[in-house]
């Protein structure tokens, strides 16, 4: 069974909010190939859910791991993306999308930003002095 990697965010009109995003997906698309990753939003910006689950459909994909890059599961993660997983998987079955923890509650995550702080931190000194 063919299945895709969706790394999915909030969205914005920004081009440069954007970029961290297109950044991260052009890094996996090198490690995981072309054709195994997407970015989708879930608002403001394309592509959409529904417009990702379509394509896996055209292009023989049958399943949508669907990674969450939110800090923490709030509403969007625990309300909005289920919803929107549902109603995506209604319109084009027979794709199913799994949705992962949100990428911000991965220990991994609180560990780096932590070490990225403290760097941060200490060569605040460096430049004060």
């Amino acid at each position: 069974m063919k299945k895709r990697l969706i790394l999915f965010s909030h969205g914005s009109r920004d081009p440069r909010w954007r970029q961290p995003f297109e950044d991260l997906f052009h890094a996996l698309q090198g490690a995981l190939g072309d054709d195994a990753v997407r970015n989708g939003y879930m608002e403001v910006a394309s592509p959409t859910l529904d417009d990702l689950a379509a394509e896996a459909k055209e292009q023989g994909f049958h399943e949508l791991v669907l990674l969450p890059l939110f800090m923490a599961g709030g509403g969007h993660v625990a309300h909005d993306i289920p919803r929107l997983v549902r109603a995506a998987e209604q319109a084009h079955p027979p794709v199913r999308i799994r949705i992962l923890p949100a990428i911000g509650e991965h220990p991994k995550i609180a560990e780096f930003i932590a070490r990225i702080a403290a760097d941060a931190f200490r060569e605040s000194d460096n430049d004060a002095g």
